[in-house]
């Protein structure tokens, strides 16, 4: 990276931003030219089981859903798709063979998309099955296999997905085998963010499940210990988050946090909810939302 793009990055850092959201409204990726920018979509929390609703969760029609937004994704060409997480869920009364089938059949879906794919474990993923199992069974574009966070650049852009889940004592999400809302980035992860953030000069997205941008339930324990990482390298933009499905905004010191809405939530697809997301040169990024997808301006 040139000195004048350092500058620039250093000055980002300390600008103000102005925000502008709006439920499902729709406005062009302006500034977000396929040269100069970088454009990836985005869905989360499908939850796909073959299984009846549970109170706001209709877990069948995630299926359909996603062959929707893989059909846009096809239409506006972003670098990539990612999910954020909760891919699959189970049945009420779970079994292993069908909880594979689930997953199976919704990375079918998935993969109509014709570009690059990346997933992000979410706590539902290993609902009745192993992360093992969940990686085995779904495709990160030039990722192996036997990795569940992991980095990867675009375009000038550097990219990483941490995964959250793992107990208190650093043991990992096994066949529902934790509390849900005891989520942390665990020591040898945290070591390996601090290192990989070390070793590039590019801006960066980091894509987790669970929240960083808080405290409670839906927020990783140790979520402090890990902004102090992000805030330190001077080099993060943004954190896009799932889990909480109604979805929300903040921003602190400098970044950007955007918890997505989930797809699974609401009948049918007038409920559908994913995301194109570009980020141009001058760092502006801008969130198209789709259906029940609230849209973003983050304007330098």
């Amino acid at each position: 990276m040139s000195a004048k793009r350092n500058h620039s990055r250093r000055d980002f850092l300390k600008a103000s931003f102005v925000l502008y959201a709006a439920s499902g409204a729709a406005f062009a990726l302006h500034g977000c030219g396929r040269e100069n920018s970088v454009r990836f979509g985005i869905v989360t929390d499908s939850h796909y089981a073959d299984r009846q609703p549970a109170g706001t969760r209709f877990y069948r029609d995630s299926l359909l859903k996603i062959r929707k937004a893989v059909d846009l994704m096809n239409e506006k060409k972003p670098d990539f798709l990612i999910e954020l997480g909760d891919f699959k869920d189970q049945d009420a009364k779970a079994k292993e063979k069908n909880t594979l089938g689930y997953l199976r059949d919704i990375e079918n879906e998935l993969q109509k998309f014709t570009g690059l794919t990346y997933h992000v474990l979410g706590n539902h993923d290993a609902d009745s099955l192993s992360k093992t199992q969940f990686l085995q069974n779904v495709t990160n574009a030039n990722i192996p296999a036997d990795q569940s966070y992991y980095s990867f650049d675009l375009k000038g852009f550097h990219f990483v997905v941490l995964d959250a889940n793992f107990t208190s004592d650093g043991t990992p999400y096994d066949h529902g085998n934790f509390d849900w809302t005891d989520a942390n980035i665990p020591p040898l992860e945290l070591k390996w963010l601090k290192e990989n953030l070390r070793a590039g000069s590019g801006p960066v997205i980091v894509f987790v499940h669970q929240l960083l941008d808080g405290q409670g339930h839906h927020y990783i324990k140790n979520a402090a210990q890990v902004r102090q990482v992000l805030q330190q390298s001077g080099r993060v933009l943004a954190v896009f988050q799932g889990h909480k499905h109604k979805g929300q905004y903040n921003r602190i010191n400098g970044i950007h946090y955007i918890t997505l809405q989930a797809m699974v939530e609401g009948e049918g697809l007038d409920n559908n909810c994913y995301y194109v997301v570009g980020v141009n040169e001058k760092f502006d990024i801008m969130i198209q939302g789709y259906h029940r997808g609230k849209s973003y301006r983050l304007l330098t």
